[in-house]
């Protein structure tokens, strides 16, 4: 018999305490609660993990070996599991080669359109994609673009390979590398390169070869451009090491490749016409578009290709990204995008009784397109999939068919279920979510006075229309508009100064070690407090230094590789997970030790610490809305929200400023927003300038300047429809921004 519930007992993963709770199955449930309440643990880290994993275990160990390696998570009992798909907000992929066409298989769908009624006929879908040797491009490759490189920012012409004349990272005097041009034979390594022939420059820049090298290593001989690109261009530029990243930007310039003017495709694909279009033109129209002329199409035998795309396409518009095009590279889409990306494949899908989780489905959606949303994920729930969603959205909340509200409180003060039920029960609950729900901003009666002036002028980057605006300084700034509207366009188009600072979600560069203690600066002098009460050195107090658990090397666990079993990392037996030596962590300071307050959470430690050198960039970043997170926590860990109030928090410190802010209430519990508006008035009333790309609508009222684009997305949008103070936003349809929020501050609503 099918159970009607998933039944959780004890969860403790992370946070959790001992949660019990059964999550009623064919029901679109909403989780919420604070930031750091529990939320993710219990739904990602606790129900969606146990879930793969044990689909994983099903396959064979060779298979199991080639996927991630998926622990146990802490729980005592789990079932009424069904196979989960998680549907979340990491960023796609960077690579190059995928787009919104490949990840949806529209990209699919047309080559098989093309091929069966293009003129002149190709032999297949597979001689349309710039991703096979029939389709591509032989110049590019199927890439699109070419990179060249400046000579002189990888050379020193004035000095010889014996004395470092190759500058570019990898390439140093007695690098292997180095060692294959200078034990190449090719070459005088001791003559300058200003007196090498043009032969001789020609061989060490695109030559090629035999096997050269030392003893038993030995590879072709390659040329140098050609082996910078191969090894540093046509990968992920953010895989890159910093030094060499840098390197790269210095010495390369990006251009459409001039042979397939950047259609990825060779001559034949892009000849290839179906009702004068080419797959190309296609594959760059704006979705909406795209779908109107593919119904366009009535020859015959086609019918079922036809509606199949579609019908992809009308779920791409009916998700709120009818602006992309297919060739859009998903590396370029925000985590709210490729969330809508991913949930394309699911809409169609024959599946039930599927268990669909979603991270903040409305994440980067105008209130006109959230909605759309819930229905979709009713669309989900009424063909018998359970539908769990983590969401703030007020909105989605009271779409939800059952509520589990998490808290009461953050981390430590948080894990524990608080409320579930109806929405009806949830308002009456008196917990922090209950009560927030339908409290609303009121629009400012009483907007400050701009103190100056940032002027973009004839903007057009992307669907920008020669856009002239002032963006007010001193003051608080909230750009608005559908997502594709031309928001982040606009605000890319700010003339740069020093003092202009840019905080988006982007990932904080750093590598397993790093947390937001080192990342803020406020390690070093904890160290040296740990020091200074104990006498010793400070390097004792670092896990990458002096200090550090030699099993371990300070990460705190050890990897074992189980050959064709997944690896697994454990706790570090020497340290037990603790990262340091014994004799370190015999060192207190006010009676805990370096463990322990990494451990403790930026509120605790704001609490703990006395010394002048750490409580204010702990305050600050308390007042960003981040005391939650510990600082000890991976930056791996946080959240894209999470990760720029980090950014605000540190800055927060340092002198006015103009402040350019991604959505900063992502992630953000209905009762945070108030709060960080209240840091950014802050910001401003110190003399500071806030700008800020914002859906929120607590938050738009609280603006003191509203700048709107749209009326759309894509072509339709990219044109200013109101600059002015938030209560002066139309009402009369101009404005989707204006509708909802005037619509949203009447009782009732």
């Amino acid at each position: 018999m099918t159970r009607d519930v998933i039944e959780v007992r004890g969860a403790r993963q992370n946070n959790l305490v001992g949660v019990d709770l059964d999550i009623p199955k064919r029901m679109l449930v909403v989780f919420t609660g604070s930031s750091g309440s529990g939320k993710s643990s219990l739904v990602f880290g606790t129900i969606a993990a146990e879930s793969q994993r044990l689909i994983n275990e099903t396959y064979t160990a060779f298979l199991q070996s080639l996927m991630p390696a998926l622990p146990r998570p802490d729980v005592d009992r789990l079932s009424g599991l069904n196979a989960a798909i998680v549907v979340d907000q990491e960023r796609m992929g960077a690579n190059s080669r995928s787009t919104v066409g490949t990840a949806t298989d529209a990209w699919s769908m047309l080559r098989a359109l093309f091929a069966a009624v293009g003129s002149p006929q190709v032999p297949g879908p597979a001689a349309l994609s710039f991703n096979d040797t029939s389709g591509m491009c032989p110049a590019c490759e199927g890439i699109g673009t070419l990179a060249t490189i400046d000579v002189d920012a990888v050379l020193d012409r004035a000095l010889s390979l014996a004395s470092g004349a190759i500058t570019f990272p990898n390439f140093a005097v007695g690098s292997l590398f180095w060692q294959i041009f200078a034990d190449s034979g090719y070459f005088d390594v001791d003559e300058p390169l200003t007196r090498w022939s043009q032969a001789d420059l020609d061989q060490l820049l695109t030559g090629t070869g035999g096997k050269v090298g030392t003893g038993s290593y030995k590879m072709a001989y390659e040329g140098l451009l050609d082996k910078i690109r191969r090894l540093y261009l046509s990968k992920d530029r953010d895989a890159l090491q910093p030094h060499v990243r840098r390197a790269v930007d210095a010495a390369a310039t990006v251009i459409a490749c001039p042979d397939c003017g950047g259609t990825r495709l060779n001559e034949r694909a892009r000849g290839c016409l179906v009702a004068g279009r080419t797959i190309a033109e296609c594959n760059a129209m704006q979705v909406d578009d795209l779908a109107v002329w593919v119904r366009g199409l009535t020859a015959a035998g086609i019918a079922p290709m036809v509606a199949g795309l579609a019908s992809t396409l009308d779920n791409l518009i009916e998700i709120g990204l009818a602006y992309l095009s297919l060739d859009r590279q998903t590396g370029t889409l925000s985590g709210g995008e490729a969330q809508r990306v991913k949930m394309v494949r699911h809409l169609e899908s024959s599946l039930t009784e599927m268990t669909y989780v979603f991270d903040e489905p409305t994440g980067g959606l105008h209130a006109h397109d959230t909605a759309r949303m819930i229905r979709l994920l009713q669309r989900l729930r009424d063909k018998g999939n359970t539908v769990l969603v983590v969401e703030h959205d007020p909105d989605v909340i009271c779409a939800a068919d059952h509520v589990v509200d998490l808290g009461p409180g953050a981390g430590s003060d948080g894990g524990q279920v608080v409320y579930q039920g109806d929405v009806a029960g949830l308002r009456r609950s008196g917990t922090v979510t209950g009560e927030h729900l339908d409290v609303r901003q009121p629009i400012r009666a009483d907007p400050r006075q701009a103190t100056g002036y940032l002027r973009v002028e004839d903007a057009t980057a992307n669907n920008l229309r020669a856009v002239t605006v002032d963006v007010p300084l001193g003051v608080l700034t909230v750009v608005t508009g559908v997502a594709g509207s031309g928001k982040s366009s606009l605000l890319s188009s700010l003339p740069r100064s020093a003092d202009l600072v840019f905080m988006d979600q982007t990932p904080i560069k750093g590598s397993r070690r790093s947390n937001p203690a080192t990342y803020s600066g406020v390690l070093d002098p904890i160290r040296d407090a740990f020091a200074k009460a104990n006498d010793v050195r400070a390097a004792l107090f670092s896990a990458n230094s002096e200090g550090a658990c030699p099993a371990c090397s300070g990460l705190g666990v050890t990897y074992t590789d189980l050959a064709y079993m997944p690896g697994v990392a454990t706790p570090c037996e020497a340290c037990e997970g603790r990262r340091f030596t014994a004799d370190v962590l015999a060192h207190r300071l006010r009676g805990a030790d370096i463990c322990e307050v990494l451990a403790m959470t930026i509120d605790q430690a704001a609490t703990f610490f006395t010394e002048k050198s750490v409580r204010p960039t702990l305050r600050s970043l308390v007042d960003a809305g981040i005391g939650y997170v510990r600082l000890g926590q991976p930056m791996t860990s946080l959240s894209g929200g999470e990760r720029q109030r980090l950014r605000l928090g540190i800055e927060m410190g340092r002198s006015a400023r103009t402040y350019v802010l991604d959505e900063p209430t992502s992630g953000l519990h209905l009762a945070d927003v108030d709060h960080l508006v209240g840091l950014l008035d802050r910001i401003v009333e110190a003399g500071g300038t806030v700008i800020v790309i914002e859906h929120n609508l607590d938050v738009v009222a609280r603006a003191d300047w509203v700048i709107d684009l749209g009326p759309g997305a894509g072509h339709d949008g990219g044109r200013v429809v109101y600059q002015g103070p938030p209560a002066g936003l139309p009402t009369d349809g101009t404005s989707l921004t204006g509708h909802h929020l005037h619509r949203s501050r009447q009782p009732g609503a």
